[in-house]
């Protein structure tokens, strides 16, 4: 097993992820991609919270190809401005506004499931997952869900790793390549939201982007290039988190059919399964930071302006954090896990992410039942580092009575 296979990380995470930790150490340098990497949990916890120390914005210390530049966002950004942008763009995920969206992600979850109810089969990714978060953020957006399977495309360009097998020879080829993909992406995604925000300027509606063009920070209106980095981030996390998130559950659900079962008895289970899923095999398996200053790690010293990559992944299999960390246990209490990271750059779109997978799988399990894995299709990854999560996962059901 290669604990750096996309696949075997999907299928054996636990076995993965622990590789990593023991093969390289609680820290290590990679040569091929350039940049440090850390594994255990207090190190990617101190990684993803101490922004002070480890800069999420690479600007001042690496030269950003043009498509990388193109408006910051949360993401990218560090206090104050971070701070500024976070609390003007978090108005949407208020508890109240995330509650008020719980009627809509049950019945579009019925009805994609009412499209597939006689089929006894689907692909949980193509058919369920990925189409419900697109639709709830289209509409958020106020964007045609008509759209969603060129969001679908958009956000399959913006995920590819520039560093998905670090094997290659040809790093630097590689490299330019998937950053032309990235730049003509996001050169479409952009004006794509151009067009969105010009037609909201002449008629605003009832809209997160209508929102966005009227608010302010400490006087200042957002500009055109930080809202489009703002939408184009909505779209591709938004979607990715959910879509992953579900389909993650579906495969450790298939590989522990009592719990599935468990969850149909008691669905108020649900909430703390997902949490488990989302230790066990999360969306997201890292962080990248950059040095802010030089600093000192189990004896490694790193420079300032040097990349740091926190494998979120293998900080939750630390048995130090978590006893038993290769048992999937829905009833693990407590269960710290850095899924959705941790510290400012938290994942802004977490609560959302969690009721749509709440009511997706409390509905799926309430309909069907004996859902399982077709095995004589072979299980296909997501070609990213930075994601998790199968292309398909085309399961059998019945329809419960």
């Amino acid at each position: 097993m290669n604990p750096r296979d996309l696949l075997d990380q999907l299928l054996h995470p636990y076995e993965s992820f622990t590789a990593l930790r023991t093969e390289f150490g609680p820290v290590s340098y990679n040569e091929r991609g350039k940049f440090w990497e850390v594994f255990g949990y207090d190190d990617v916890l101190a990684l993803a919270s101490d922004h002070e120390t480890f800069s999420s914005d690479g600007s001042p210390f690496a030269e950003y190809p043009e498509e990388m530049t193109k408006g910051q966002s949360v993401l990218t950004t560090d206090p104050p401005r971070h701070r500024q942008l976070r609390s003007l763009v978090s108005q949407a995920f208020t508890p109240r506004a995330i509650a008020s969206m719980a009627p809509r992600i049950a019945e579009i979850t019925n009805d994609l499931l009412d499209q597939v109810a006689r089929q006894g089969k689907m692909d949980i990714i193509a058919d369920f997952s990925y189409p419900l978060p697109v639709i709830v953020i289209a509409e958020m957006l106020g964007v045609p869900s008509k759209d969603r399977a060129q969001f679908k495309h958009w956000s399959d360009q913006m995920v590819v790793s520039e560093y998905e097998d670090l094997s290659r020879d040809n790093v630097e080829e590689y490299n330019t390549r998937v950053r032309t993909i990235m730049r003509r992406t996001l050169d479409e995604l952009y004006d794509y939201f151009r067009q969105v925000l010009a037609e909201r300027r002449l008629r605003p509606q009832h809209d997160l982007v209508s929102a966005l063009l009227a608010a302010q920070i400490e006087g200042d209106s957002l500009s055109e290039q930080e809202i489009l980095a703002f939408c184009s981030l909505l779209l591709v996390a938004g979607n990715i988190t959910t879509t992953n998130l579900i389909g993650n559950a579906l495969l450790c659900f298939d590989e522990h059919p009592e719990v599935m079962e468990q969850l149909h008895a008691r669905p108020e289970l649900i909430p703390q399964a997902i949490e488990e899923v989302l230790r066990y095999r999360p969306p997201a398996l890292l962080v990248g930071r950059y040095a802010t200053r030089p600093v000192e790690i189990h004896g490694r010293k790193i420079s300032t302006g040097e990349s740091i990559i926190g494998w979120l992944a293998s900080a939750n299999f630390d048995p130090a954090q978590f006893p038993d960390p290769q048992r999937f246990d829905i009833g693990r209490t407590p269960n710290r896990h850095l899924g959705f990271g941790h510290g400012i750059h938290f994942c802004l779109g977490a609560p959302l992410a969690r009721l749509e997978a709440k009511i997706a799988l409390s509905i799926l399990l309430e309909r069907f039942q004996h859902i399982r894995r077709e095995r004589l299709q072979p299980l296909e990854t997501i070609h990213s580092v930075f994601i998790m999560g199968p292309r398909h996962l085309p399961v059998t059901f019945q329809v419960r009575a």
